[in-house]
């Protein structure tokens, strides 16, 4: 029995699986810390170029400093869950914390996927609706959108403030019931939700971008093709980042569908204790995002990357300048747009 317990699972009286973790606590330490100080230079590079190089900014500058912001959420967070890994399982900074942390991590990932998705109906408008007054947004309209987006995702995660641990030293947001229906609960919904509906915008205004260059022939532009390899980049990041869980996640739902009612309570986290571990792996990489949404930015405009580019003393064809002349030189509203 004792054999079983450390090798498996615990069910405790509420019928919620406390699994042992072996392979996180080996995996995910070094994982989160090398995420953590990826993002941290990455995303601190990036701020410096927004707020120091980039102006005056326009209202897709906005979308991707928010994107930033959303990171710098997970950043904080992420040193914490490095340690409760590290502990084995044990969290040493209260229940109250404990909350807020996933509170932040919960942000992170549905800042992020929200705001990729802006981030691809902006490029979407400027490339097939060149013409549109959304491309003249003012900087505080899109403060404003931008605004409208975190109040939006506070409302989605707010529950996490009121989590309750039934273990002292857990603290996770994901559990799982052996009660088939008390599975689907609001923080499963809003954690499919953030990434369905992106994922779709998403792809929409993946398909339609390409449809459209190919329609007008342009595929070999230089910014034409600028914009395809940062709607791709988009796309690869939010699919790299969020498909994983996702699917480990609904894995898990119809796997404790089909096995609840033939298996004891016991049994069933038994037999679902390798399913969990690929879940929180899976988890830790929506992380790196973190990592990953520089590349966004630096697909995002040439002045980004020429910025970048003299900041790191490596040769580049032409300043920011020189590329925004060049834009405007084409007489192309759709090329200027991009």
């Amino acid at each position: 029995n004792n054999r079983h317990t450390d090798a498996a699972t615990e069910v405790h009286h509420k019928m919620q699986c406390n699994f042992s973790g072996t392979t996180l606590i080996s995996v995910l330490p070094p994982v989160l810390v090398t995420q953590f100080l990826g993002g941290i230079i990455g995303n601190g590079i990036a701020l410096w170029i927004f707020c120091s190089h980039l102006k005056p900014w326009k209202s897709s500058t906005v979308l991707l400093f928010n994107l930033s912001m959303a990171d710098f959420l997970l950043n904080v967070a992420l040193p914490f869950r490095a340690s409760y890994y590290k502990s084995e399982l044990k969290w040493m900074f209260g229940e109250t914390f404990c909350n807020i942390c996933l509170f932040m991590l919960a942000m992170n990932r549905s800042g992020s996927t929200f705001f990729l998705m802006a981030i691809a109906v902006d490029r979407y408008m400027r490339v097939v609706h060149p013409y549109h007054p959304i491309n003249s947004l003012s900087i505080l309209n899109a403060t404003l959108g931008s605004m409208g987006i975190w109040v939006l995702t506070i409302v989605m995660n707010a529950h996490i403030f009121f989590l309750r641990h039934d273990q002292e030293s857990y603290c996770e947001s994901f559990m799982i019931d052996t009660k088939p229906h008390k599975n689907f609960t609001w923080h499963r919904f809003i954690f499919l939700f953030s990434f369905l509906l992106p994922l779709i915008v998403i792809l929409y205004c993946t398909v339609c971008i390409v449809n459209h260059l190919r329609g007008r022939q342009l595929a070999q532009h230089a910014k034409i093709k600028r914009a395809l390899y940062f709607i791709t980049v988009v796309v690869t990041v939010f699919i790299v980042c969020f498909l994983p869980s996702n699917i480990a996640q609904l894995v898990i739902w119809i796997k404790t569908e089909r096995l609840s009612n033939t298996l004891s309570p016991s049994l069933l986290c038994s037999d679902l204790e390798n399913m969990t571990t690929v879940f929180y792996i899976t988890i830790s990489l929506t992380y790196l995002n973190s990592m990953l949404d520089p590349v966004v930015y630096f697909f995002s405009s040439a002045a980004f990357k020429n910025v970048l580019w003299k900041a790191l003393h490596l040769p580049h064809s032409e300043t920011a300048e020189s590329a925004e002349k060049k834009t405007r030189e084409t007489g192309s509203r759709s090329l200027s747009q991009l």
